[in-house]
């Protein structure tokens, strides 16, 4: 028996990262193969012509749970009643550019379509911020939706858990799947805290850390990676960012089945690790009673705190740099 359709919004519609999730979604991977999807995807003006095109290929497709396509550049009209929205579309990052100058670039999109999400998605809408820089964004967008819940606003750094643990796998030699309780904390930025001092490799702790290798090694390739990625393929992360949004998306809505811990960007509101409560942090977080909450009881020691502080203050930095512009708008 079929379920209800599911209204999902994804922008920056005609790009790469959205070129890899469209067709994964439409053929059932997010929500499953008895729920019928209606997609809503927004595009700037001038890209809705070559996003007809991609619109073409998903029919040709035939897919059978794809009942409709909503295609625009108003936000207003897009987002209308959507139960999932999946912010991809920001100005890119390229080679060589600091994060600070994609902070009110970037604020400008995304105070108007938290402004949208605010006015025409449904109240229990969830939105998951792939845009970079994730967390900031996401703040922005929550800040600009009073109406929605703040604890359904998230900021997508399970990208780099997913690094962090095939990384870890290479060095271990061992499978992927064989990594457990990989945490990922603070900002998806080079002060990300990939942090394995929790990590269960097929069930067992790790035997031995070596201190150098992970302080000058391990953590700075988590850190770097996306720019190593730009640098390779002149190009931003587009695949492994689309499978990390659908299993983000998979999760906050409560669908991710697994018993491993799981990062995200959350609303840090009474989270167990002192971090300012307003901010978008990533935490180890599981899914509980309808709600994803940051793991309780994590005792971390000196070096993962330490590295933990740092990143919460460039949040705090990256926050306040866009408080003057956010000021000026409605």
């Amino acid at each position: 028996m079929m379920k209800p359709v599911k209204k999902v919004a994804i922008t920056g519609a005609a790009g790469q990262i959205a070129y890899s999730l469209l067709f994964r979604i439409a053929n059932g991977e997010l929500f499953g193969k008895d729920t019928p999807i209606s997609l809503h995807l927004l595009e700037i003006e001038d890209v809705v012509p070559q996003l007809r095109g991609t619109v073409m290929e998903l029919e040709d497709c035939a897919f059978p749970l794809l009942k409709e396509v909503h295609i625009g550049s108003d936000p207003y009209k897009v987002f209308d009643g959507v139960e999932l929205a999946l912010l991809v579309g920001a100005k890119p990052r390229g080679p060589g550019m600091e994060r600070k100058d994609l902070l009110v670039e970037n604020g400008k999109i995304f105070v108007e379509q938290g402004s949208a999400l605010n006015k025409v998605a449904d109240a229990e809408c969830k939105v998951v911020v792939v845009g970079n820089p994730c967390n900031t964004n996401c703040w922005i967008a929550r800040e600009k939706a009073p109406r929605l819940k703040r604890e359904n606003f998230f900021a997508m750094t399970r990208l780099d858990e997913n690094r962090a643990k095939s990384q870890l796998a290479i060095k271990q030699k061992v499978p992927v799947s064989a990594i457990k309780h990989l945490a990922l904390w603070g900002n998806h930025s080079s002060t990300q805290v990939p942090d394995i001092f929790h990590v269960l490799v097929d069930g067992k702790p790790l035997s031995k850390i070596d201190p150098k290798w992970l302080s000058e090694e391990y953590i700075k390739q988590i850190q770097s990676r996306g720019a190593e990625v730009i640098k390779a393929r002149g190009k931003s992360s587009a695949a492994s960012a689309a499978h990390s949004a659908i299993e983000t998306a998979r999760f906050v809505v409560g669908l991710e089945t697994s018993n491993d811990w799981f990062s995200v960007g959350q609303n840090s509101v009474k989270n167990p690790y002192g971090v300012r409560e307003d901010l978008i942090y990533s935490y180890p977080s599981e899914y509980k009673n309808g709600k994803v909450l940051p793991i309780g009881g994590i005792e971390n020691n000196e070096f993962i705190q330490k590295r933990m502080k740092l990143s919460e203050k460039e949040l705090e930095e990256e926050i306040d740099q866009i408080s003057t512009f956010l000021k000026g708008t409605k």
